[in-house]
This record gives C-alpha cells, sequence and structure tokens, in this order.
C-alpha cells in the first residue's frame, strides 16, 4: 500500500457571481466593516453607491476566488465608458491576506474586461488602504497623483492601466454567451 499521503488544498477556482449571491456575502460585509473602520460613515455609503446591475454582465462582473468552498477574495468591474473599465469591490478575506488572491482576482478582472472589449482599466482607492496603493501599484497600474505625497491630502487614489489585447481564444463572446454567468475555471482564468 505506501505510506499515506497528506491532503492537498483544493485548487482555488475564480468564479462569477452577482452581488446579491449568498457566496459574494460575506466578502461584501467584511468589507463594509472595513470601509466603515476606515472612513466611517462614508464607507457604508461607497458601497451603496453603485447599483448592483452595474456588475452584471455585460457591462461588468463580478470574480470571486473561491478556496475549499469559501470565498477568500473577489473583485468586479463596471463601464466606465465605452473602453474603460473601473475596478471596483476588490476585496482579500481578513484570514486569507498576503498570498497572492487579490493579485490573482485583479489579473482575471483583467483578462475579462479585454475579452469583453475595454482597453483599459480604471480605479480609484482611499487614502487609507496602503494595501490596495501598494498592489496596483505592483500590478503596473499608473497612479493619477503625487506618489510621494501623503495619501491623507491627496483624498480618492486615482489609477489607469491599459489591457493588454484579448489573446485569440479570449476574444470578445457574443451576446448571449457574455450574458451567461456562474462558471467556475481554476485560478488564473475566468469564463463567461
Amino acid at each position: 500500500m505506501g505510506p499515506r499521503r497528506p491532503p492537498t488544498a483544493e485548487t482555488p477556482v475564480i468564479r462569477t457571481a452577482r452581488i446579491d449571491d449568498p457566496l459574494a456575502r460575506p466578502l461584501l460585509d467584511e468589507l463594509r466593516r472595513e470601509y466603515t473602520e476606515r472612513y466611517g460613515s462614508l464607507g457604508d455609503s461607497e458601497l451603496s453607491s453603485v447599483p448592483a446591475a452595474h456588475f452584471a454582465p455585460p457591462d461588468g462582473l463580478l470574480l470571486l476566488l473561491v478556496l475549499d468552498g469559501r470565498p477568500v477574495a473577489g473583485g468586479a468591474y463596471r463601464r466606465h465608458d465605452a473602453r474603460t473599465a473601473e475596478v471596483k469591490r476588490m476585496w482579500t478575506a481578513s484570514d486569507s491576506r498576503r498570498r497572492g488572491h487579490a493579485r490573482t482576482v485583479l489579473a482575471a478582472l483583467e483578462r475579462a474586461a479585454a475579452r469583453a472589449g475595454y482597453t483599459r482599466m480604471h480605479l480609484t482607492t482611499g487614502p487609507r488602504q496602503p494595501e490596495a496603493r501598494a498592489l496596483y501599484l505592483a500590478a503596473g497600474y499608473t497612479p493619477g497623483f503625487d506618489p510621494a505625497a501623503d495619501p491623507e491630502t491627496l483624498g480618492p487614489l486615482p489609477f489607469d492601466k491599459d489591457l493588454a489585447p484579448a489573446a485569440p481564444e479570449d476574444a470578445p463572446a457574443a451576446p448571449a454567451a457574455r450574458a451567461r454567468a456562474g462558471t467556475a475555471t481554476r485560478a488564473g482564468r475566468a469564463d463567461r
């Protein structure tokens, strides 16, 4: 028979979801708590400022990174303008940080946005989120502010990034296929 191998951790899976999906609720609840701790009532108003429909195909998308059956990270984009998607709701569960999950979700969002026909990504993050600022800088986003300035004196911190063209197999899907949601894939690639 041989020695018993220890069980291996489940491979992370990226899946599409809706903002009102029960699987997304734990991440969004923790995001609301942390925003409120960092920004007071402004944090709560930010989360309720964008209608859920903005994060649905064909113009938007919400992705969750699921590990061992539970969401550990997520992020979304919505239409900013005809060629630009705006990143929103990036989040990693507090007990799952510093493992590359946010970068995995961000890269999947970028690929999905390129497949949807977007050529740029835009986002803003708050001045009290140094970990988010570091993520976007490390992921190649260009700051629309002086990175040497005190973030508290700047307000929201804007970032932009040109997207790599979608690979031929990732070309924008037909409208019926683009509206399909809920499919799951291995981390690093999200199908719609």
